[in-house]
């Protein structure tokens, strides 16, 4: 029998891996190779179900690769949804992996909140019979970080669960951290499961989102790979940067396409496209400046100036520079808010101002670069909610940017990303991006379905990609639009080709809401509630409701008005209204891009 070498022997010293994919690695071709040392054979004794609660994706990606690493292992693996466990099936389960992020402010994300809402009854089993543990995803830049992880945490130990693992919670860069606890956590379960690396294989259980039938998207598992990601992003060349608003517009909204080349990436209308942006050399100059530092200078081989161009987040102040300027300069004005107590009114203070800002609101306590550079965090991806469809825009991805820009008489400020695209990519230059792939956001599996799609101002993008999907597939089922913005004449973005689906009868019903036409504003909300009783004969007919835009306010008057809707069409109250969306929630019909 062939035995493999060392594991060290297969990982050469210049790979390139960062010490937890080494690490991972490692376990991976260690179980492989007491694989040859051990009769191979035999269903897994132990299964692993991996939960998760994703926003993004990333969550989701994890799980797979959480049941991937489970099943090289030896041990049975399957990824399942919060939201599409109960509290009965929970207690039936032996091993729980739970993968979660948290949105906006320490919430469950969409698909985990009647998870959290279910287990947190009076009346749910005992656990005591469940081994678990609990990887948290989120960003460090928001109060409540990886809340969804701690609360899911502390409420299975409540419930008696066994915790197996202690708790990681990640921040952005997930990649590193992710991978040392999935690997800590699968070897010890394969340990004590005595299991045979190679036996896990499919385990029946609750079926995996968006697999049953009419279910939106494709499982992110059956997805081919892709070797672009953050680490290794793909150098695509913008071949249109279009405006789309009017130049009268209060808003600059421009139309983007990338061609993928050869790239082999694979998306799917309702994913979303990372873009890798640069800094403002102005920005760059302008602190440099200001701490009269020299771009020269070296930071680990390389100049400063390209470091802060290209590798720290120069836009918006971390909670680490807050609190180490507050310690710094007592006496400013940032001091003086963070002295109140009061989170909103210091999220209200610092909205729209940047590191410069804040460097000179502290004065002559202000750090200096090199005190300064610990307290940067790294430059982050922009996502955008891609705009096209694979099958009518082979070879190319689309975007649709709102370019931000704002300022007063002693500053302009611009968003790190649309204005990267905007103004400093020049004609077919070349820009780092990745897909994020979105399994739960997709146009519905059966093409008889219905689909509302509710998409104000850049929200819309998804909903062109899903119609030009829909009609490029030939799909028969009715689609209808709400959509909105300030002006009719200067907003309208996409007016010929939303016309031109509509004579085609891919669009079978458009509303729009331009708020600022009228006396009175008008949102796709009020659309919604004027067009309640057809809007609720589509629900009963199996409509699929979409909502893209704003979280912290669209989208929850557009969740009140759907709510509204149907209470006031069933004529059954308030609690009748929130279980129909509920099992709208759970059957994948009502689903959510938001940010």
């Amino acid at each position: 029998m062939s035995t493999l070498p060392p594991t060290g022997a297969l990982i050469p010293v210049d790979a390139p891996f960062s010490a937890a994919q080494e690490s991972w690695l490692a376990g991976f071709i260690a179980g492989i190779a007491a694989a040859g040392k051990r009769a191979s054979g035999g269903a897994p004794t132990t299964t692993v179900d991996v939960l998760f609660g994703t926003q993004t994706g990333n969550a989701e990606f994890l799980a797979d690769e959480l049941v991937a690493g489970a099943k090289a292992r030896g041990l049975g693996g399957r990824a399942t949804a919060l939201d599409a466990v109960t509290p009965e099936q929970l207690a039936a389960m032996s091993h729980v992996l739970v993968v979660t992020s948290t949105y906006g402010e320490g919430e469950m994300p969409d698909n985990a909140g009647l998870f959290w809402d279910a287990i947190q009854a009076s009346t749910v089993p005992r656990l005591e019979g469940l081994h678990y543990a609990v990887l948290g995803l989120g960003d460090t830049s928001y109060d409540e970080f990886c809340q969804a992880g701690k609360l899911l945490d502390t409420r299975f130990e409540q419930l008696g669960a066994t915790r197996i693992h202690e708790r990681v919670d990640c921040d952005v860069d997930f990649e590193d951290p992710a991978a040392l606890w999935s690997a800590a956590v699968l070897d010890r379960l394969a340990a004590e499961a005595g299991a045979q690396p190679g036996a896990g294989g499919p385990a029946a259980g609750p079926t995996a989102p968006g697999s049953a039938a009419g279910g939106a998207g494709a499982s992110r598992a059956s997805r081919p790979g892709s070797q672009w990601n953050k680490r290794n992003p793909y150098r695509a060349p913008l071949v249109v940067n279009r405006l789309l608003s009017s130049p009268r517009s209060a808003k600059e909204i421009r139309h983007f396409e990338f061609d993928l080349g050869d790239s082999g990436i694979e998306y799917a209308a309702g994913d979303a496209l990372a873009v890798v942006p640069h800094n403002d050399p102005a920005l760059v100059d302008q602190l440099l400046t200001h701490l009269g530092a020299d771009g020269g200078t070296d930071v680990d081989g390389r100049p400063l100036g390209e470091v802060l161009r290209l590798d720290r987040e120069i836009r918006t102040p971390s909670k680490d520079l807050v609190a180490d300027l507050v310690q710094r300069a007592p006496g400013s004005e940032l001091a003086a808010v963070v002295s109140h107590g009061d989170k909103h009114e210091l999220d209200r203070w610092l909205w729209g101002r940047d590191v410069l800002d804040l460097l000179r609101d502290a004065g002559t306590a202000a750090p200096t670069m090199e005190e300064l550079l610990p307290n940067l965090r790294g430059l982050q991806a922009r996502q955008y909610s891609i705009s096209s469809s694979p099958l009518a825009h082979a070879g190319r991805v689309h975007l649709t940017v709102a370019s931000v820009r704002y300022g007063d008489v002693h500053r302009s400020h611009a968003g790190v990303a649309s204005t990267y695209l905007a103004d400093r990519v020049q004609a077919d230059g070349e820009v780092d991006v990745y897909l994020q792939p979105n399994a739960a956001f997709g146009v519905p599996a059966d093409g008889d379905a219905p689909a509302v799609m509710i998409g104000p101002g850049t929200g819309v993008a998804p909903f062109r990609g899903f119609l030009h999907e829909r009609a490029a597939a030939g799909a028969t089922g009715r689609n209808w639009l709400f959509f909105g913005d300030q002006h009719r004449d200067t907003d309208f973005v996409y007016e010929d080709e939303l016309t031109d689906l509509q004579e085609r009868g891919v669009l079978t019903r458009l509303d729009l809401a331009f708020s600022r036409d009228q006396a009175e504003k008008v949102y796709v909300q009020t659309r919604m509630r004027e067009q309640a009783a057809e809007l609720y004969r589509w629900l009963e007919d199996g409509a699929f409701v979409y909502v893209c835009g704003d979280a912290s306010r669209m989208a929850k008057d557009v969740e009140q008005a759907l709510l509204d809707v149907i209470a006031g069409q069933r004529g059954r109250g308030a609690e009748d209204a929130d279980a129909y969306l509920a099992d709208l929630r759970r059957a994948k019909r009502y689903v959510r891009d938001v940010y």
